[in-house]
């Protein structure tokens, strides 16, 4: 008599569901599809960039056809270059303008209503806050387009132009900034202003020395966002603008690009990419800077412990 022996093979695969959490938790490993996505949507962004900023060093008029390398249309060419052309550099200029203008007053005033609206309490605040908003996510042809009635029909004091454009850009660059300082805010909480208070630090000490310091880089980001939206925008600057004069390097590449496009053009937009790149790595810097030196003073906590002796030194 003999005993049969079945030998039952357990399957040891884990099963799809558990593969599936498994690659949830760890969205990196295999199948490699995120980085692949990744990667893909850098080339996406990135290729068509390295294509206009190659050709603007082309040395032909092609916008298609590789002529070899040149500065013909930065400022080598005496009539078409960007430097040399009155167009194209009044655009480049009226965009540094406009930016320049919007950081110097948006950014200050995002500062002062995210630090207000944070401590304001009640209904009416929680209606002023959503108010504020408004402009972020409002269709920017809507805006455009309020902007320039109220200009024409409202305050017309106000000609179109560089002082309409400026107002409109602080307008609905104003959100931003208050978005990004109100959630530093809420992160930071008020502990630490309330405790320099305690020490015997006036409201105003209060804030210069323990409050925004710590704002510092949402104060940065915010300026650097503001910057680059402004030298961006196309609908608001080019319905509030008096002509060309005032125009813009988005508007002037627009209407440049119907008629008699030039690889001057390419030149045009790399500068204005060039110039956001540097002045959003001049604020990197000085804000590591800064960083540095309240790092050799010591951190924030440290600080609040010479509050009181100043407090009572001003007193």
């Amino acid at each position: 008599m003999s005993t049969a022996t079945h030998t039952t093979r357990v399957d040891r695969r884990p099963s799809r569901a558990r593969r599936f959490r498994a690659w949830l938790a760890n969205p990196w490993g295999r199948p490699r599809f995120l980085p692949l996505f990744t990667l893909l949507y850098f080339v996406w962004s990135l290729v068509p960039i390295l294509i206009a900023i190659r050709f603007s060093f082309n040395e032909g008029r092609s916008r298609s056809t590789a002529q070899g390398w040149s500065l013909r249309w930065y400022y080598d060419d005496p009539d078409l270059s960007v430097w040399n052309d009155p167009d194209l550099r009044s655009a480049l200029f009226q965009s540094l303008r406009l930016s320049a203008i919007a950081v110097a007053i948006a950014v200050p005033l995002g500062v002062g209503l995210a630090i207000g609206l944070t401590r304001w309490r009640g209904r009416v605040a929680r209606t002023s806050r959503f108010v504020s908003v408004v402009p972020l996510v409002t269709p920017e042809i809507v805006m455009g387009v309020a902007l320039f009635l109220v200009f024409v029909n409202l305050l017309t004091f106000i000609p179109l132009g560089t002082t309409a454009q400026a107002i409109g850009h602080v307008t609905f660059s104003l959100s931003f900034v208050l978005i990004i300082v109100r959630a530093r805010l809420l992160s930071i909480g008020p502990e630490y202003e309330e405790a320099a208070q305690d020490l015997g630090a006036p409201p105003l000490q209060a804030l210069r020395l323990a409050l925004l310091p710590m704002l510092t880089p949402a104060i940065v980001a915010s300026a650097i966002i503001v910057f680059a939206i402004s030298m961006d925008d196309f609908v608001v600057s080019a319905f509030l603008s008096s002509g060309s004069t005032t125009d813009t390097v988005p508007v002037r590449i627009y209407s440049a690009g119907r008629t008699a496009p030039t690889p001057a053009l390419n030149a045009l937009a790399t500068l204005t990419l060039a110039i956001t790149l540097v002045i959003a790595a001049i604020a990197f810097v000085l804000w590591r800077l800064v960083e540095l030196k309240r790092g050799r003073r010591g951190s924030t906590l440290q600080e609040l412990a010479t509050l009181e002796t100043e407090a009572t030194r001003l007193r």
